[in-house]
């Protein structure tokens, strides 16, 4: 983890992450958490299952519609921003995935997304705004790179603990995993004043700094030389 002290300790933060994978949010609200309190912005369809519904309210999480599926809640742009805000007006800080989807290649595209934009374009004038780039996980099970679809949660919990089982837990083969914390206040804000494209493409560029990624595929067992993934 670098760049953690960059971090607001006195203001509200809007953290702002790329979204390699599935776990990734578990993973950057880990790490957040070691310093600070936040509340994720989360998709309906995660929020509501019974087995995460009682913990992400505990959190503080913002449900939102599904809008990869196209929600037909029209006013779900309004929505979002408006429960933004009153997080950041209670001097909490709230983690919103610009994308709104998790990566289809091995590097970050927000297309024409607007819920990020519009935020941070009528922004509170006391929130800092971080932008997090995280890589490592493209290539994980968590990850589109091994069918391009979308994986089922319900399914990788599953075979994650089977996985922990079969290496008898403490031997689980490590994946090397980056997060970068970096304040983007000035920048994010100037782009926003000068349009939704201009904000969009800046995000980009900053999460695709080292380029395109690569698929890493780590093996599952630690006995077995292949069955990678």
């Amino acid at each position: 983890m670098k760049g953690a002290e960059t971090v607001s300790r006195n203001s509200p933060v809007l953290y702002l992450p790329n979204h390699q994978a599935l776990i990734d949010p578990v993973i950057l609200l880990s790490q957040i958490y070691r310093f600070s309190t936040v509340s994720p912005v989360i998709t309906e369809k995660y929020y509501n299952l019974p087995v995460l519904k009682w913990f992400l309210q505990r959190l503080g999480a913002v449900s939102v519609s599904d809008l990869e599926k196209g929600s037909r809640d029209t006013q779900v742009l309004k929505t979002i921003t408006r429960s933004v805000y009153k997080v950041l007006r209670r001097n909490q800080s709230i983690v919103i995935y610009p994308s709104g989807q998790i990566s289809g290649r091995g590097y970050e595209k927000i297309f024409n997304k607007k819920s990020a934009y519009h935020i941070v374009r009528n922004l509170p004038a006391d929130a800092q705004i971080i932008g997090v780039r995280l890589t490592g996980l493209w290539g994980s099970m968590w990850s589109k790179a091994k069918t391009g679809k979308p994986p089922s949660l319900f399914v990788l919990l599953l075979k994650s603990f089977f996985y922990l089982l079969a290496n008898l837990l403490f031997f689980v083969p490590k994946r090397p995993v980056s997060i970068e914390f970096e304040d983007i206040t000035a920048s994010a804000r100037e782009k926003a004043a000068m349009g939704q494209k201009e904000f969009n493409s800046f995000l980009e560029v900053f999460y695709n700094l080292y380029g395109e990624e690569t698929a890493f595929f780590l093996k599952h067992y630690f006995f077995l030389p292949g069955s990678k993934g």
